[in-house]
């Protein structure tokens, strides 16, 4: 048997993952949010049920592969925060995106977007760091993970980190003009709180 080919339970949790709102709901229930440093595949994400943005990112590409879409992620990118990591799909000429984030409002996205800056905007109010920051400064152009199909990294048991070395190499569009940034507002407290569902203690 190829080592490398989806086993028959990994295929049939795949195979129930028909949307990609089907395939948030799995990583939201599943899968425990887990900061530590690890870069694991779809396949051991799958088995260890935990995983942060990154990993969930991966997994989100695996599991739209495997119904046909092209595996797609962006990063975007923060200042005095972590970086977010966003598997992308699109319906028509729409982008949407899943995730996986200690956050709540920084996960899935309708496909109602008629370009990735407007997806990624959408994320801008909910972005903040522990002092209430608005933190999102850019966002990459779309990495297709084809390109890293000889490293196996749908299935690999080793770690994957080559893909998030690669996302520093790719093209960063700034989402600020100069200047605004100083005159931005900290997040509501209420809207903090919101965002604080379901998350797990660092």
């Amino acid at each position: 048997m190829d080592p490398h080919a989806w086993t028959g339970d990994e295929r049939r949790l795949l195979t129930t993952l028909k949307t990609p709102a089907l395939i948030q709901h799995w990583l939201d229930e599943e899968v425990r949010y887990d900061g530590g440093v690890h870069c694991l595949s779809p396949r051991r994400l799958m088995r260890e049920r935990k995983g942060h943005c990154m990993e969930g990112a991966l997994f989100a590409a695996a599991a739209l592969r495997f119904h046909g879409q092209p595996p797609l992620l962006t990063d975007l990118g923060a200042v005095r925060d972590d970086d977010h990591v966003l598997a992308l799909y699109r319906h028509g000429r729409y982008w949407g995106a899943i995730a996986k984030s200690n956050y709540a409002s920084l996960r899935f996205r309708e496909p109602v977007y008629r370009s990735l800056r407007e997806l990624v905007m959408s994320y801008f109010e909910h972005y903040h760091n522990l002092e209430g920051e608005k933190t999102l400064r850019r966002y990459s152009s779309p990495m297709n993970l084809k390109r890293f199909d000889a490293l196996h990294w749908m299935t690999s048991e080793e770690e994957v980190w080559e893909i998030p070395s690669a996302m520093g190499s790719l093209r960063f569009f700034s989402i600020l003009p100069p200047g605004m940034a100083r005159r931005l507002n900290l997040v509501d407290d209420r809207l903090r709180k919101a965002e604080k569902v379901g998350r797990v203690a660092d």
